[in-house]
């Protein structure tokens, strides 16, 4: 039985790659270790629905703040990728089948939590005709069936090996945010991000928008992988040309010494430039700090965004 607790068992395809030394984290990225009663409370939720998410899996730093207030990212269709990127915590391998009561737990946590925004993502199911499509829609269903008053924002995998019907179906479904992370400037994508391609992404995110205006846009990227200045400008321009409307820009930080080597730390300085070029670009909502992730404090952001797009329609 693998157990995915261990390193080599949880990352097979790292197995053999040399080690990376970790740098010792300056103190803007320092942050409280996890706990109290909500992170519990949260976290009993989680573990009573059988649940997975992307907070533990990814290793992400903003668990112990997001679980006490209650907010948990969902990750669905398992806890096993079919890709091996080179910055990531999740396990790589081959993954289970899909379990179709899972949309319904979905629903239930976040009924139960009380959430009025969710995020809703998902490992890579390359093994899957349609990626894994039919599944999200199935669960933004539920969710909308069983907690009516929810948003619902997804961050779907890019379906790089399925049929345009793919994204089609998961658009029908008519989450209120899409989002899909390009993750890294295009230079660096063979060695960060192998099994993706820079261009059928943002093609992806521009498709959602032909096909309905009304859904929001969403996209991400990590720095201190080795990328400079100009080319993460040139991701901006990129995205804006796909009529992105939300830009998140984070740190990346080293998950074990087998992932990608930290190029630097970038000072929060460097992040509040890319704010205001990023927002002089045109985005409607843009969150660049240092401990940003896609989903942190995306309910709070998800309303700024809506009051983004109001005042700009009024303007028109």
């Amino acid at each position: 039985m693998r157990d995915l607790k261990i390193p080599q068992e949880r990352h097979p395809e790292k197995a053999h790659r040399k080690d990376n030394a970790q740098p010792k984290k300056p103190d803007w990225i320092r942050v409280k270790a996890p706990g109290g009663k909500g992170y519990a409370e949260t976290r009993r939720i989680m573990q009573d629905n059988n649940l997975v998410t992307v907070c533990q899996e990814a290793g992400c730093p903003n668990v112990g703040e997001c679980w006490s207030q209650g907010h948990a990212t969902m990750m669905i269709m398992g806890e096993i990728c079919t890709r091996g990127c080179t910055f990531c915590n999740v396990a790589t391998g081959r993954p289970d089948t899909l379990d179709v009561f899972e949309p319904g737990r979905v629903a239930d946590a976040v009924q139960k939590l009380g959430l009025k925004h969710v995020v809703i993502t998902s490992v890579d199911r390359d093994d899957l005709e349609d990626g894994g499509a039919e599944h999200f829609a199935q669960t933004i269903r539920a969710v909308r069936h069983r907690a009516p008053g929810t948003t619902i924002e997804i961050l779907t995998p890019d379906f790089l090996k399925c049929g345009p019907e793919a994204l089609e179906i998961v658009v029908a479904a008519k989450p209120d945010v899409f989002n899909h992370n390009l993750e890294t400037v295009p230079g660096l994508y063979p060695e960060v991000r192998p099994g993706a391609r820079y261009f059928h992404s943002l093609r992806l995110l521009q498709r959602v928008k032909e096909m309905d205006p009304h859904i929001f846009t969403k996209s991400g990227i990590m720095v201190g992988l080795g990328e400079d200045a100009q080319s993460v400008r040139q991701v901006m321009d990129d995205m804006r040309a796909a009529d992105v409307d939300f830009l998140t820009i984070g740190q990346y930080l080293q998950p074990t010494p087998k992932h990608h080597a930290v190029d630097r730390f970038v000072h929060p300085d460097e992040f509040a430039a890319y704010e205001k070029a990023a927002f002089g670009k045109g985005f409607l909502m843009v969150s660049a700090t240092p401990l940003t992730r896609s989903s942190y404090h995306a309910g709070d952001d998800f309303a700024r965004l809506r009051d983004a797009r109001e005042a700009k329609l009024a303007k028109a």
